[in-house]
């Protein structure tokens, strides 16, 4: 694997070291001592798939409150999603800022996601699935959630939205009184 910093400390996005023959291809996408290397120590303890119906879906953006707070792993296995990640930690150099990167079945890239990040994406075809590898069991009354067009952020999403579920279009904008996870 090859691991890229993202302009967010302690995030990065991975490339997969493919090993192809004419049967098709194989890749690791975990490695304890690869991912020891960047400072990850942490065990899995939950693994997610979801699956998305609609090109320009939005999901998110969500996150867990200390001392819940999580590391992702996102891999796209089908379709093509626009991954986001804001950084929440208040005493970050980027704090409230956001970044976007393309995760696809075709690039198979991932994208770990350190504790104190909002976490979201849009998806670029129909039919897209995700799988998550958590840090963290979840906590559903320790979660937290930012509105996907909150103006502190102004995410640039690159479709226009088809659809979003009423639970994330009601996510309550920040105000002055955030002062991060």
């Amino acid at each position: 694997m090859k691991f890229t910093p993202t302009a967010f400390k302690g995030s990065f996005i991975i490339d997969l070291d493919l090993f192809e023959d004419e049967r098709g291809w194989f890749a690791r996408t975990f490695c304890k001592k690869e991912f020891e290397q960047i400072g990850h120590t942490k065990e899995w303890v939950q693994l997610n798939h979801s699956f998305t119906k609609q090109k320009g879906t939005i999901r998110g953006m969500h996150y867990q409150i200390f001392p819940f707070t999580e590391i992702k792993l996102v891999r796209c296995i089908s379709g093509k999603v626009f991954d986001v990640i804001i950084d929440l930690r208040k005493d970050s150099a980027t704090f409230l800022q956001w970044t976007g990167v393309e995760l696809s079945a075709e690039n198979k890239k991932m994208l770990y996601i350190p504790e104190g990040f909002a976490h979201g994406f849009q998806t670029l075809s129909d039919n897209c699935e995700l799988i998550y590898h958590h840090s963290q069991f979840y906590q559903p009354n320790v979660e937290g959630a930012i509105r996907y067009n909150d103006p502190i952020i102004n995410i640039n999403w690159p479709l226009p939205i088809t659809n979003i579920s009423k639970r994330d279009e009601e996510h309550p904008f920040l105000d002055n009184n955030f002062k991060g996870i």
